[in-house]
């Protein structure tokens, strides 16, 4: 059984395919945060922006096995694209890693999807994800070390870049923080910019998604 919040088809906002166009598939869940508000100021993510509780979002439901649920994110993808683009499937969160396995990979694959993955890097993942990108979250332990981008939101007080520059990754991206859901004001930009002209390994990505006014 796998319980999606939600799904849709829409541009990469952010990291190293930033643009690029794809289904999402953001499962309900995560193993950091519940959710609810009454719970963020002890949680090991705190500042997280993304409703991930239930499964009444856009194309949401329950889904009994990974043939269903793979059918109902193939059918987001545009039939008219024909072979213009190899289909691409962003499984998130919350944390997908609760969710995803290997089944559901395998049958993506069957529907010709390329699969990415985008996880708080605590759990071990399954087997044949074609794009892992990790975004660590304060002292949480990290379980992955290795994948294609490593994208962490700065600053975090508990998790600052040099902490993981050394890990192997293909890409590192800083991230600025949104203080929004913090109740905080004013934005983190600024100092983002500065470390990544301080220590170049790390580049800089937007929420290109917010910027553009997409989904």
């Amino acid at each position: 059984m796998y319980s999606v919040k939600e799904a849709f088809y829409s541009l990469q906002g952010e990291g190293a395919r930033a643009g690029r166009a794809g289904v999402f598939c953001r499962f309900s869940g995560c193993n950091l945060w519940s959710g609810r508000e009454r719970d963020r100021a002890s949680s090991l993510c705190r500042f997280c922006d993304t409703d991930f509780v239930g499964i009444d979002g856009q194309n949401g439901g329950r889904f009994a096995t990974a043939d269903a649920l793979a059918e109902h994110l193939a059918a987001l993808w545009p039939s008219s694209l024909g072979e213009a683009a190899t289909p691409y499937v962003i499984f998130t969160g919350g944390e997908p890693l609760l969710q995803l396995d290997g089944t559901l990979i395998d049958v993506m694959h069957d529907h010709g999807f390329e699969v990415a993955v985008e996880t708080n890097g605590t759990l071990p993942p399954p087997a044949g994800i074609d794009w892992l990108c990790v975004s660590p979250k304060g002292q949480a332990p990290l379980a992955l070390h290795q994948g294609n981008e490593l994208k962490l939101v700065y600053p975090q007080p508990d998790a600052m870049p040099q902490r993981f520059s050394a890990l192997d990754f293909e890409h590192f991206f800083l991230q600025p923080m949104d203080r929004q859901p913090q109740g905080l004001e004013g934005t983190t930009l600024a100092e983002t910019v500065d470390y990544c002209l301080t220590h170049p390994q790390w580049r800089l990505s937007m929420q290109l998604h917010k910027l553009a006014g997409i989904d």
